[in-house]
């Protein structure tokens, strides 16, 4: 069953307006392991420099939303946090704490939407 990450892919592939096998011969990409990531085959990429070819390819800016959310989901996906939150030492000093109080009381879908919310306006 394709993931969020595997169906993103796929997701912006298609915007492109490109067959798998197009897409992947413009880009040097081998296409049966991507046509195997695109389905969940195979979890997304622990490589920075391989998610990036995949980001470039798929058109996506450098820092753009749609970039950040495409190495998120694949962190994500793979049970990791994403290398740029894990580098500022504020944050990662304060992840033990909340991984705490969020396992001594779990937030239902709602309250995760209201901390989320609240970070944003922050």
């Amino acid at each position: 069953m394709p993931s969020k990450f595997s169906a993103k892919l796929k997701e912006l592939r298609i915007n492109m307006g490109m067959t798998l096998r197009e897409f992947c011969i413009r880009n040097k990409i081998d296409p049966g392991n991507y046509s195997k990531l695109e389905r969940g085959h195979f979890l997304p990429p622990e490589s920075h420099d391989l998610l990036e070819k995949y980001a470039t390819a798929l058109g996506l800016e450098l820092g753009s939303g749609e970039w950040l959310e495409l190495f998120d989901l694949a962190a994500a996906e793979r049970g990791r946090i994403p290398e740029d939150i894990m580098s500022h030492k504020d944050v990662v000093d304060k992840l033990p704490v909340l991984f705490r109080t969020m396992r001594g009381k779990p937030l239902s879908s709602e309250q995760l939407d209201q901390l989320i919310e609240q970070v944003r306006r922050s």
